[in-house]
């Protein structure tokens, strides 16, 4: 019995080592020595919470699910944080979003109070009381910074878009599809929007194909939607007025259970590589790797028609091994996808952990 175990684990090594060779991916990621998580929870710093008047200690249970973005030298992490309320910790969470500077990508200082949260805005609808949650971040050409989030209103999750110039002061666009055909898919569930970027001159910024900017999103499955603007989007749909799948699960691997798009996709000389979340179910999935656990994907796509697969790993480039990645809110264990920099000739992929802290891995640039 020990040997066969052994051979299978050998095995799943091999293949995820050979899944990790395929040209066009990004990496070869690796974790840093004596890794930690980056940013975790704090029970000392506190806000006047806009929705109640009460003063929050609005980070001290959960931090996780980062966005990130290069500016002037530094790394910028925008974090989803949870406040730790007792007994009602299940469903009772307002989510807000943190930002946290640094210099070098590993060590970071973070702002006391939120810079995004649910407030008395032309938002409140969609956002009160469950709030702003796991961002993703671009830049434009122009230096206009692209949040895309999801606001929870505790009916449905909405995927949502902001801009800023700063970081710090942010309009509020509201829900993508709250205009597009009367309102189709407003009141359908959304989340996860990761736009297309490219690397120019070692920095990535929204890109445009075909004259249009492009955003992979959803989940259980990966959709496509389009804009001229980075806020009014469409859904790309077929000839019948449906949306179809551009990357879904797959019986017998990793992602058997759903997959979710991740951090910005990157146009490279290959096509898109999109890095994605992807879920197991071990019942028709991967039977070692455990049930619900949250490991990283990696797809690439067509160049000049972005719907189209040309090809996809087989097992994950990345996946809950410490300690911190598979404790928390979430024990089956996660390492979520959400930032991705190129700073200073290398790759920074900043992830959550257990849906309670931020972790972050590298890869040399090329």
């Amino acid at each position: 019995m020990k040997k066969s175990i052994s051979f299978i684990l050998l095995f799943f090594s091999l293949f995820s080592l050979q899944a990790q060779q395929k040209s066009w991916m990004l990496g070869h990621f690796l974790r840093p020595e004596a890794a930690k998580p980056i940013i975790a929870p704090l029970s000392t710093t506190t806000f006047v919470d806009p929705m109640t008047g009460k003063t929050v200690a609005w980070e001290s249970m959960a931090t996780f699910n980062p966005a990130a973005i290069a500016r002037n030298g530094k790394v910028f992490v925008l974090y989803r944080a949870e406040e730790k309320l007792g007994e009602k910790e299940i469903g009772g969470h307002t989510s807000r979003i943190g930002l946290a500077t640094s210099a070098d990508g590993f060590a970071f200082e973070r702002e006391p109070e939120p810079i995004f949260y649910p407030k008395e805005d032309n938002q409140k609808e969609f956002e009160w009381t469950g709030g702003t949650e796991d961002p993703r971040i671009i830049e434009t050409k122009e230096g206009l910074y692209v949040l895309t989030y999801t606001q929870w209103n505790r009916d449905v999750p909405r995927l949502a878009v902001a801009t800023a110039k700063d970081l710090q002061n942010w309009e509020k666009h509201g829900p993508i599809f709250k205009d597009w055909k009367d309102g189709k898919y407003h009141n359908t569930e959304s989340k996860s929007g990761a736009i297309v970027t490219e690397l120019k001159d070692g920095k990535l910024t929204a890109a445009k194909i075909d004259g249009k900017y492009w955003m992979y999103y959803g989940v259980p499955h990966i959709w496509l939607a389009t804009s001229d603007d980075l806020i009014h989007w469409q859904p790309i749909e077929n000839h019948e007025g449906n949306r179809v799948p551009v990357l879904s699960p797959r019986a017998g691997y990793f992602d058997s259970w759903l997959v979710e798009a991740g951090p910005p996709p990157v146009l490279t000389k290959d096509g898109i590589v999109v890095l994605y979340n992807a879920g197991n179910s071990q019942q028709v999935g991967v039977k070692n790797l455990g049930n619900r656990v949250y490991t990283g994907g990696q797809a690439l796509f067509s160049a000049t028609e972005p719907w189209k697969l040309l090809d996809r790993v087989e097992a994950p480039f990345i996946q809950p091994t410490l300690d911190f990645e598979k404790s928390g809110q979430y024990p089956e264990g996660t390492t979520f996808l959400e930032g991705l920099v190129y700073f200073e000739g290398k790759w920074l992929l900043y992830y959550g952990t257990a849906d309670s802290m931020v972790g972050v891995v590298s890869a040399e640039g090329h």
